[in-house]
């Protein structure tokens, strides 16, 4: 095991100190990190693809470190079943286990010396320019902004909401992309936040309003108005990836309607977009899909308006205050992004101010 420092972030960032596993002559640095990435995901996952795209790897790629893994270390990590995904062996479980109660362990150990890291290099790390690292809910007026914009001062990476909520939580990065029902109060939001973030640190930035629900065939031809209607007659549906904010959507309403997972026709199969999803059933392989009005729109779909939510940005206070944090916050702004958003069937612009309370963020 070794530990190294490194600095990533805004500038008013500082170092921290990260551990390695060391395999010896087993495993390569960069090849260790990659394995415990991808098999901590497939054990929440269940599915190769899934905790592939996760771990930031192709499937392609996922399958052979695999196979080159269990060669060098001379034992199985994963059972592949039929109809069954793919799920770790008890080898493989206990590496994760073992990686997980280390880390716990290693934390405390280091916060003394990361303290003091801290205090050598600040200096030093307030100097060093760097883009901002955004993960974000995926989105089609964000993503259509970032592609045509100019002097993009950041990264963007498409994460669910609760997983760029939990990078943020762990300095992964620095700004966090997520969205929830206008229906929530104050409490539910700030209950819901505080399973990554700390109100003490962390400040919300709400951007827009966008509606979402069922996207079906032009049309309607099923005349669907829920997705218990879907249920009811069989229809194919198909499903947005664990720890989107859309699934966590798609699992209240089922549950509202009394409906279980398993007795709906496609709930595993899942995309990773709201793009994919219009696109999934614009080719003829679902019927039914959960996601915002403007991929309905750009698929020439019809579109059953469900649900109206916010979606904003979080941030520490310190990345806010930061140069990177206040160009960030013109940009949004500015006429551009608001022009962009009235331009899409299904969004409506928020007056864009300074980043606040989380209780400001459904105001």
């Amino acid at each position: 095991m070794s530990s190294v420092a490194t600095m990533s972030g805004l500038k008013s960032s500082l170092p921290r100190l990260r551990w390695a596993w060391d395999f010896g002559p087993l495993l390569g640095d960069v090849d260790t990190s990659r394995l415990l990435a991808l098999l901590t995901a497939l054990e929440g996952e269940g599915a190769l693809g899934n905790a592939a795209r996760q771990a930031g790897m192709s499937y392609r790629s996922a399958w052979g470190l695999l196979r080159d893994c269990e060669h060098a270390l001379g034992a199985a990590l994963v059972v592949m079943e039929r109809g069954r995904g793919t799920r770790l062996t008890d080898f493989g479980a206990s590496l994760v286990q073992l990686d997980g109660a280390a880390r716990v362990a290693l934390d405390a150990v280091h916060a003394p010396w990361q303290r003091r890291l801290e205090e050598l290099l600040a200096p030093v790390v307030r100097a060093v320019p760097e883009r901002l690292r955004l993960a974000a809910s995926h989105d089609l007026a964000l993503a259509d902004w970032v592609e045509h914009g100019r002097r993009i001062s950041f990264d963007l990476y498409w994460r669910g909401s609760e997983e760029a909520l939990a990078s943020l939580g762990r300095d992964e990065c620095d700004v966090a992309g997520f969205h929830v029902p206008e229906s929530w109060t104050a409490e539910q939001l700030a209950n819901w936040l505080g399973r990554w973030l700390k109100p003490s640190l962390h400040v919300c930035l709400p951007l827009m309003r966008r509606c979402q629900g069922l996207i079906v065939a032009r049309g309607n031809p099923h005349r669907l108005q829920t997705l218990a209607d879907a249920s009811k007659r069989g229809l194919r549906m198909v499903n947005r990836q664990r720890g989107s904010g859309t699934r966590s959507l798609i699992d209240q309403l089922l549950a509202a309607n009394g409906l279980r997972p398993e007795n709906i026709d496609g709930y595993a199969h899942e995309e990773f977009t709201h793009e994919a999803i219009a696109a999934t059933i614009a080719g003829g392989q679902a019927d039914v899909g959960f996601g915002i009005e403007a991929a309905a729109a750009r698929y020439d779909l019809g579109f059953v308006p469900l649900i109206w939510e916010r979606y904003g940005f979080v941030m520490r206070t310190a990345t806010a205050a930061s140069p990177e944090g206040r160009q960030l916050l013109s940009r949004l702004q500015g006429n551009t992004f608001r022009q962009r958003l009235l331009a899409m069937p299904g969004y409506e612009p928020l007056s864009v101010r300074a980043p606040g309370e989380w209780s400001d963020f459904l105001a």
